[in-house]
């Protein structure tokens, strides 16, 4: 049996969809790698029911629903154990709202794990809403899981991390670092640029300036990022990518057969007041690898 820690765990949330079971596998394995217990949360709330008063329920309608619930979890504990049998199991089957299950849950997690689509829904959204809702509120870093629908890219096999010199972009690059070691694979780094950035409020950017400058400039705030999480984690083979694009961009391409894709959950651009960036809902859609975003 591995030593495990009981102060935070691996958290996952299952509604019996096949993407669930995949985030289950997921968080398996990252449990195992961290030496955390595993707990699996499903969420399920009554349906509404518009009847007469004087139609009553019937009188194992709660019984039936909470028998439903326990064979979704019992899945995804079997699930679990297939990947990682020495790893500490636990269940939770809250009658909440998922979104807000998960959000709970979060304050004593690792990491907290979902599939990019569930059950409910429009079924042609590109990923669900509790998805969305857990990136945006989670307490702890989020991973949606998903698999690739495309060749393997550059970066196969490698976490991709997205660095742009923000507070959330260093919080990103401790957790692709830390997953990288654990998993035993390379750190690739990327920064895109364009144009020249305002380093202060009210600044004026240039009209006119040299690409090579503007490259090389890129490069070394690359590489001041990094120096730092490179040192701390000197089993890890480092990658630095400085591509002239648009970020979202850049990252979904980097990301075809990654092993996780990182982003912090705001980054320098956009409007402050947002709890979750464009550049990290566009990669939550898009990438061709499981997302963490890092808040």
């Amino acid at each position: 049996m591995i030593a495990m820690s009981t102060a935070t765990a691996v958290v996952v949330g299952v509604d019996g969809s096949p993407d669930s079971l995949n985030a289950v596998e997921w968080a398996a394995a990252d449990a195992r790698r961290r030496r955390r217990p595993l707990r699996i949360v499903h969420a399920y709330l009554w349906p509404m029911v518009y009847a007469p008063m004087a139609v009553p329920l019937p009188v194992d309608y709660g019984q039936t629903m909470r028998e439903a619930a326990e064979e979704v979890v019992n899945e995804a504990v079997a699930k679990a154990r297939a990947v990682a049998p020495d790893v500490d199991i636990s269940t939770d089957m809250p009658v909440q709202q998922a979104a807000a299950a998960l959000v709970d849950a979060s304050r004593d997690a690792d990491v907290t794990v979902v599939g990019h689509r569930g059950l409910g829904g429009f079924t042609g959204l590109l990923v669900g809403s509790v998805g969305i809702e857990l990136a945006a509120h989670a307490a702890s870093p989020v991973v949606v899981v998903r698999h690739a629908d495309r060749p393997a890219g550059p970066e196969a096999g490698r976490i991709v991390v997205g660095v742009d010199g923000s507070h959330d972009a260093d919080r990103a690059l401790r957790f692709a670092f830390e997953q990288a070691s654990f998993c035993g694979v390379g750190l690739t780094a990327v920064h895109a640029y364009l144009y020249p950035e305002q380093t202060e409020p009210g600044e004026l950017l240039p009209l006119v300036y040299d690409q090579d400058d503007l490259r090389d400039e890129e490069r070394r705030a690359l590489a001041e990022s990094i120096t730092g999480w490179a040192g701390k984690y000197p089993d890890v083979d480092v990658r630095r990518a400085v591509v002239r694009g648009r970020s979202a961009a850049v990252l979904n391409d980097l990301s075809a057969g990654a092993e996780l894709l990182v982003v912090g959950s705001r980054g320098r651009g956009g409007f402050t007041g947002l709890l979750l960036g464009s550049v990290s809902q566009a990669v939550i859609h898009h990438a061709a690898c499981p997302v963490a975003v890092v808040r």
